[in-house]
This record gives C-alpha cells, sequence and structure tokens, in this order.
C-alpha cells in the first residue's frame, strides 16, 4: 500500500473503463457499437467513481488519477514532495489500463476498418482540428473540473466534507457533467496521464490497421489541463485564505 501503488492501479482502473467503453461503442461488432456519445460519457463516469475508490484502497487517499488534478492540490497546499511519484504512478497506470483494453477487445481490431476510430479508443481527438481553439477548450474544461473537485469537498458546502463514501460518486457526477457540456469539441481528456499513456501504448501495441498515434496534436491534451489545473489553483486558493 502506497500513494504510488494507489495512483497506479486506480488510474489503470479508470483507463481501463473509460477506453473500455469508447472500445466497445466504436469498434465493429461489439455488444455495444454505436451506442453513443451519453454511453461514453456514462462508462466515463462510472470509470472514474471506480478509480478513485481503488486509488484510495490501495494507499492513495487523495486518488489524483490526474497530473493536473495532483498540480492543482500542490500549488494549494504549496507541497510538491509527493507529486512526482504520483504523476509517475498515473501515467504507468494509464499505459497498463489501455493495454488491457487492448487485450479484452483483442478480436475487434482487425474487425475494424477505421484507422481513426482505432485511436480514438486510446486517446482523444478534436472534432474540428485548430490548435488555439482545442487548447482553450482543454483549458476550460480542467479548469471546470479542478474548481468542481474543491467546491465538492470545501468546508463551505459541509466543514466534515461529504458523506464517507460519497466523494468518489459526486466527483464521477462532475466529470459526466463535463464530458456532456463540454467534451464536444475535444473529446474531454482534461488529464494528460489519461491520454498520453495510451496514446503510447497505442503507438507500442501490434494493432492491425493502426494509424499513426497523431503525436502533433498529443501535447495539446498535456499542455491544455495543466494551465487549466493552474488557473483553477490560482481562482481557489485566496477563497481558501
Amino acid at each position: 500500500m502506497s500513494p504510488f501503488l494507489g495512483e497506479l492501479l486506480g488510474t489503470m482502473m479508470l483507463v481501463l473503463f473509460g477506453d473500455g467503453v469508447v472500445a466497445n461503442v466504436v469498434l465493429n461488432k461489439t455488444k455495444g457499437q454505436n451506442s453513443g456519445w451519453i454511453v461514453i460519457t456514462s462508462g466515463w463516469a462510472f470509470a472514474v467513481v471506480v478509480g478513485v475508490f481503488t486509488a484510495i484502497a490501495f494507499g492513495s487517499p487523495g486518488a489524483h488519477l490526474n497530473p493536473a488534478v495532483t498540480v492543482f492540490f500542490s500549488m494549494l497546499s504549496g507541497d510538491w514532495s509527493n507529486a512526482g511519484t504520483l504523476i509517475a504512478g498515473q501515467f504507468i497506470g494509464a499505459f497498463i489500463g489501455a493495454v488491457l483494453v487492448y487485450l479484452a477487445y483483442l478480436l475487434h481490431w482487425k474487425e475494424t476498418e477505421n484507422s481513426a476510430l482505432k485511436l480514438a479508443t486510446f486517446c482523444t481527438a478534436p472534432a474540428v482540428r485548430s490548435a488555439g481553439a482545442n487548447l482553450v477548450t482543454e483549458i476550460i474544461g480542467t479548469f471546470a473540473l479542478v474548481v468542481g473537485v474543491a467546491a465538492i469537498f470545501s468546508k463551505g458546502v459541509s466543514p466534515t466534507g461529504p458523506v464517507a463514501a460519497l466523494g468518489p460518486y459526486l466527483v464521477g457526477v462532475l466529470v459526466w457533467g463535463i464530458g456532456l457540456s463540454l467534451g464536444g469539441p475535444t473529446g474531454y481528456a482534461i488529464n494528460p496521464a489519461r491520454d498520453l499513456g495510451p496514446r503510447i501504448a497505442h503507438a507500442v501495441l501490434p494493432i492491425p490497421g493502426k494509424r499513426d498515434s497523431d503525436w502533433g496534436y498529443s501535447w495539446i491534451p498535456v499542455v491544455g489541463p495543466i494551465v487549466g489545473a493552474i488557473l483553477g489553483a490560482l481562482l481557489v486558493k485566496p477563497l481558501l485564505g
């Protein structure tokens, strides 16, 4: 049990469930093929809940699962001593989770001709490609995430925080809302590990008929969430005193 292990296993479960629902919707001959955006956003919300509970159970009480969230809380506390360890666990866990999705849907990669859909199973891509606009979307989405998380656990809402074990469900609802409201332009990565770890997995796995891993876009789901987290911390920290 350790924060590193908790973040690794929690992020692994996050990506296993999250990328798993995308695979179920976009790959050919699955039971959930073409079931739509509401299924994807719901699946990612459930993925957050499972990931957070897993992280807490295995030694990471903060259950960040996201380098942007780690940056946000490190800025609020001024303590960066564990940030590197947590972020390393998140990226490793995200990569492993993506490999598990690849194995779970092993027979469906060659059944799917569209290489862009195969890539979409692992990482995000913009609906309309424009680096500046896409970056702004990821900044806003992550800003909403970290400010929403801060509000959920704020003593202004409850002096003792959410009722025990309720917090992960509330964060899941928050991510569900972000996906429904802000996910259209870029697929709401809002998490560098969730996007880059599986993107690397896509690059190295022997996926039949895959395309390149869209490295030209890959910096946006990394930089955007970090900037959004920094802006969120700059807003929230003075309010928390």
